[in-house]
C-alpha cells in the first residue's frame, strides 16, 4: 500500500518523482494538458473531465484500458489535492481496505480530506474484497478509483459497478507515442535534451511499444543508456540492437487473450487464410498453451467446416496429436498446416445447428415415444410388448435404405440437417433428398 500526502504531490494531485525515478515515472503528466490521447474522456463537458475539474460531486470510477494507456494518471489527476491511497489488488486483502475505509471515515468525522482510494488491477480482487468497498463507496465515505485491463462488465460486481462511472480508455496511437517520446527526450524531467534521436529509432521504439506509454519510455531509457558511449546519438542501429524482442501485447488470462483468439476463430471461419496464420503467431509468439490452440481447431473443424469437407476434422485431430507429441517449437508448424487447411477449406455449421436444433427440441419436451419396432428386444418380455416387431433390417432393402418410420410419431415430419452446397455436402445433399424420398419423408 502506498500513501501519499500534500508533501509529496504536486498540486494536481501527482506524485513528485525523484531524479533517480525511472524515465516513465519521472515523464508521468502533472496536468491534464499534458494527457496524450483519451480525446474522448478529456473534451469540454466530458465526464472525467468535470471529474478532474471538480464541477461534479466526487464519483467514484471504473477505468479500462490496455496496459500504459494512462490509467493511473487520471487517477491521480481525478483526486486532485485529496487524500490518496493506492492499493495494488494484487498485494492488498480485506483487512486492508477495512483499514482504509475506517480510517477514511474518521478522518471524515474530523472534517479532515477526503479519501480518494485507487485500486490497480482491482479485476484482481475476489468477490469478498469488492463487497467490503460497496457501502463506503455508497455512502462517499471513499472514493474509488479502480483501474483493470480486464472488462468491467466480468470482472467487477454488479452492486459495485452500479455505483461506479465506468470510462474506457482507448489504445494510443502511434502518433500519440511518438509525442511522448519527443517529449521524454527534450524534458528536463527526463532526458533533458542530453542525447539525440534518429526518426528511425523513434519509428523503431514507436513499432516495438505498440500502444503502451510505459513500455516505449522503458525502451527509450534503455536505448538512451546504449547511446550515451556512442556520441549521444539514439542510432536505428542502437535501437534495434539495445532494445530486446518485442512482447506482444497479450494477457493470456485476460482480454487480450479472448479477443485474440476471437479473431483467430472468425478469420478461420471467414476463409482468411493469411489473417488466420497472423492471429496463430501472436498466440505462438505470446506463449499460449498450444494445447488449447490444438483445442480450438478442433471445434473450427467440426462446427464451421463440418461435413463439406471431413477431412478437416482429421486434419485437426491429427495437429492436436502432434502436439502433444513433438511440443513446441516444433509444434506451430502442424498447427499452422491445420490452421491453412481448416481457412481454405469450404465451410458448412449445418451440423452443429441440426444438433443444436433438435436439443432445443427435446428440452422443449418434443420427446416423443419411441417407435415400438425400434424398441430393444433383446431382454426377456420384450417380444409380449411388441418391442421389434416389424423391424426392418437395414442391410436387406435396396441401397441399404428400410422404409419404415424412424422419428417419434410427433416430430416425424421434422427436418434436423439441411446441408449446404458446399464442398462434400453437395454430394451429401443430392443422397439426402432421395434417402427421404425413400423414407417417405420427402416434402
Amino acid at each position: 500500500m502506498d500513501l501519499f500526502d500534500a508533501t509529496s504531490m504536486s498540486a494536481t494531485g501527482v506524485p513528485q518523482a525523484s531524479s533517480n525515478a525511472p524515465l516513465a515515472v519521472r515523464m508521468r503528466p502533472t496536468t491534464l494538458d499534458e494527457v496524450v490521447g483519451q480525446s474522448h474522456l478529456l473534451a469540454d463537458g466530458a465526464p472525467l473531465k468535470r471529474l478532474i475539474s471538480d464541477t461534479v460531486p466526487a464519483t467514484s470510477v471504473i477505468l479500462w484500458g490496455p496496459p500504459g494507456t494512462g490509467k493511473t494518471t487520471l487517477a491521480y489527476l481525478v483526486a486532485g489535492g485529496r487524500r490518496f491511497v493506492e492499493l495494488s489488488a494484487v498485494t492488498a486483502g480485506v483487512k486492508d481496505v477495512r483499514a482504509i475505509i475506517e480510517d477514511s471515515k474518521r478522518r471524515l468525522a474530523t472534517s479532515e480530506r477526503e479519501t480518494v482510494v485507487f485500486i490497480d488491477e482491482i479485476h484482481r480482487f475476489t468477490r469478498s474484497q469488492q463487497d467490503v468497498l460497496l457501502p463506503a463507496v455508497e455512502n462517499r465515505w471513499v472514493t474509488l478509483i479502480g483501474a483493470t485491463t480486464e472488462n468491467p462488465s466480468f470482472s467487477v460486481v454488479g452492486p459495485l459497478l452500479s455505483r461506479s462511472l465506468m470510462l474506457t480508455l482507448k489504445p494510443l496511437t502511434p502518433a500519440d507515442i511518438a509525442t511522448l517520446i519527443d517529449r521524454a527526450v527534450s524534458d528536463p524531467r527526463g532526458l533533458g535534451g542530453e542525447v539525440a534521436l534518429e526518426d528511425g529509432a523513434r519509428d523503431h521504439i514507436v513499432r516495438v511499444a505498440g500502444a503502451d506509454a510505459r513500455k516505449a519510455l522503458t525502451l527509450l531509457e534503455s536505448v538512451a543508456d546504449a547511446a550515451a558511449d556512442a556520441g549521444g546519438v539514439i542510432t536505428t542501429a542502437i535501437a534495434e540492437s539495445a532494445m530486446d524482442a518485442a512482447l506482444i501485447a497479450y494477457d493470456k488470462s485476460g482480454d487480450q487473450h479472448y479477443d485474440v483468439i476471437s479473431a483467430f476463430i472468425k478469420s478461420v471461419r471467414g476463409s482468411d487464410v493469411d489473417a488466420a496464420l497472423h492471429y496463430l503467431a501472436r498466440m505462438v509468439v505470446a506463449g499460449e498453451d498450444p494445447r488449447f490452440i490444438a483445442r480450438r481447431l478442433v471445434v473450427l473443424a467440426s462446427e464451421d467446416v463440418g461435413l463439406a469437407d471431413p477431412q478437416g476434422l482429421v486434419i485437426a485431430q491429427a495437429a492436436a496429436d502432434a502436439v502433444s507429441f513433438i511440443g513446441m517449437p516444433e509444434g506451430r508448424i502442424p498447427l499452422a498446416e491445420a490452421t491453412a487447411y481448416l481457412a481454405l477449406a469450404p465451410k458448412s455449421n449445418r451440423a452443429y445447428v441440426a444438433i443444436d436444433t433438435a436439443i432445443a427440441d427435446v428440452k422443449a419436451g418434443k420427446a416423443g415415444v419411441v417407435p415400438t419396432h425400434l424398441r430393444d428386444a433383446h431382454y426377456a418380455g420384450a417380444e409380449g410388448l411388441g418391442h421389434g416387431t416389424g423391424y426392418l433390417y437395414a442391410h436387406d432393402a435396396p441401397h441399404a435404405v428400410a422404409t419404415q418410420q424412424y422419428l417419434p410419431d410427433s416430430l416425424k415430419s421434422e427436418r434436423y440437417y439441411v446441408p449446404t452446397e458446399h464442398g462434400l455436402e453437395r454430394t451429401l445433399g443430392e443422397r439426402l433428398v432421395a434417402i427421404r424420398r425413400m423414407l417417405g419423408r420427402e416434402r
